[in-house]
């Protein structure tokens, strides 16, 4: 633990499970997940393939639908006994949520600039205003000197952290992230979760990241490992 917590949680679930099939058919993804993460944690979410990681993010990130259980995000109750409490979760997620993935899901006709910008612009910036502030980014994780290049160019490495910019762009303050450093060397990812942290204690933002990468494991606050569903703390 790093300093002092604020007394309320950004994400808190309570109960959550998740269930696909019916019957014989029947799979438990989540079993009871209660989380709470605070403002300035960083956090990892481990465990084996199929024990649950990328169920529970989804969930938190309000792509997936629980099938019983109850979240606040950011001080706001957003499901309860499984029902979603407001109805417009895109405009949730583009306001309060950034999502980084395994893969770059960068748009092969922007270059990396417009690839940042474009989310910002969703949001509402100009133009002009939302290219400086992507050019800012790309520069703090050392892929400035790319800014004008296309998605085909880049590295696994440079897109990673192009894609990881334009998740931060709009300034969330909750984080998610799966396998955000799979696709960089031991200096990128230190860079990247440094930058995230700097992030989480600016901005009282949290992180939560789903992860293998040992190389990383002493950059984060809490550990939690997901078994069969059930999350505990490692």
């Amino acid at each position: 633990m790093r300093g002092p917590e604020p007394n309320k949680p950004l994400v808190r679930l309570e109960g959550v499970s998740k269930h696909f099939g019916e019957g014989e058919t029947r799979v438990d993804a989540l079993r009871e997940v209660s989380l709470e993460v605070f403002p300035r944690q960083v956090v990892a979410l481990l465990g084996p393939s199929g024990s649950g990681k990328t169920t529970l993010l989804n969930i938190i990130g309000c792509i997936l639908d629980p099938s019983v259980g109850s979240m606040e995000l950011d001080g706001e109750l957003v499901l309860r006994d499984g029902e979603w409490q407001r109805g417009d979760l895109r405009r949730l997620r583009l306001d309060k949520i950034g999502f980084i993935f395994q893969f770059h899901n960068l748009l092969p006709f922007l270059d990396a600039t417009d690839n940042v910008a474009v989310v910002l612009q969703l949001a509402g910036v100009d133009i002009t205003a939302a290219r400086k502030r992507a050019g800012e980014l790309l520069n703090d994780l050392e892929v400035g000197h790319r800014r004008q290049a296309m998605p085909a160019k880049l590295s696994g490495g440079e897109a990673q952290r192009v894609a990881i910019a334009r998740a931060l762009a709009n300034s969330p303050r909750i984080i998610l992230a799966d396998e955000p450093t799979a696709a960089l060397d031991s200096k990128r990812a230190g860079i990247v979760m440094d930058f995230l942290r700097k992030l989480a204690v600016e901005r009282d933002a949290a992180v939560i990241a789903v992860t293998h990468d040992e190389k990383i494991f002493d950059r984060f606050d809490h550990i939690f490992q997901l078994r069969d569903g059930r999350l505990e703390q490692a």
